[in-house]
């Protein structure tokens, strides 16, 4: 196991997390020691400190009187992502936190990923099944390139050039996200084969690549879906998808030219669906 330094540690063990409501004009109020960064979503933001921080709350509410105080919360870094994080098995992929490295077998893939505070540690099933979908996929194709839209914590980009793919896009509409995929992908020594972009992902549908990955929230999965530049694509993983949500996603694309190859179905609830947008076979 590595030494808890700056690089191989956790942010900290224990989180002071405050839910405000509204969006930062910046964080400057907030930054310096035990910072370590705002998700925000929608018109909300959530603060998160390794360390107690009210006096810079307070100092950041008077000089910010649009934002509102709405909790806070004091958890533990491993309840905040559901479980420890140890290193984990997804077909060939073995993906680890920086703070526990272990030997990898001459047949596996190894993914080095700090997820910080960002969700996607590679556990989630929909992530597992978009791993998998990943390695049929280049067993099968030359894939010279892929877009990964709400890559979190870059995971699935980091496959895809783990698995060759020579040039790969992610995105993420959330700052913080964006910035811990930065990271990750320059853990893995991978930063000539993957950028990482803060934005929309209805803005880089039209992106062009051979594999379009989004292991996204259902309503963005529509526009995307039904977005022309989609089918510019030559394959396609998409995931992140409740029964009833995949449902409607595959009503959509058995109305277009795009062709569902395999549906994968985790606990009978997460639905991952790989197959051609209509420019290949498969």
């Amino acid at each position: 196991m590595h030494p808890r330094d700056q690089d191989t540690a956790p942010p900290c063990d224990t989180l002071h997390i405050y839910y405000i409501k509204g969006r930062l004009k910046d964080t400057e109020d907030v930054a310096g020691n035990g910072f370590i960064g705002n998700w925000e979503e929608e018109d909300t933001s959530f603060l998160f400190f390794s360390d107690y921080a009210p006096d810079r709350i307070d100092n950041l509410l008077k000089r910010q009187p649009h934002l509102v105080l709405a909790d806070r919360f004091c958890m533990s870094y491993d309840d905040w992502h559901g479980e420890p994080i140890r290193p984990m098995r997804a077909g060939r992929f073995r993906i680890m936190p920086p703070w526990h490295t272990i030997d990898i077998a001459t047949d596996e893939i190894p993914i080095i990923l700090d997820p910080g505070v960002v969700f996607g540690v590679g556990n989630h099933p929909t992530t597992r099944d978009c791993l998998v979908c990943l390695e049929q996929l280049f067993d099968r194709h030359a894939i010279a390139s892929t877009l990964d839209l709400g890559t979190g914590t870059g995971v699935l980009a980091i496959a895809a050039a783990r698995l060759g793919s020579p040039k790969n896009l992610a995105v993420d509409n959330n700052f913080l996200a964006a910035n811990t995929a930065r990271r990750n992908v320059r853990i893995n020594g991978l930063d000539d084969h993957v950028f990482v972009a803060c934005g929309s992902a209805a803005d880089f549908v039209y992106y062009p690549s051979d594999l379009i990955m989004a292991n996204i929230h259902f309503d963005v999965m529509q526009v995307i879906v039904s977005d022309p530049g989609f089918f510019d694509h030559k394959w396609f993983v998409l995931s992140g998808l409740l029964r009833s949500e995949a449902e409607k996603i595959a009503a959509m694309l058995s109305d277009s030219p795009a062709t569902i190859t395999d549906r994968l179905v985790r606990d009978g609830i997460w639905h991952t669906f790989y197959g051609n947008c209509g420019q290949h076979d498969i």
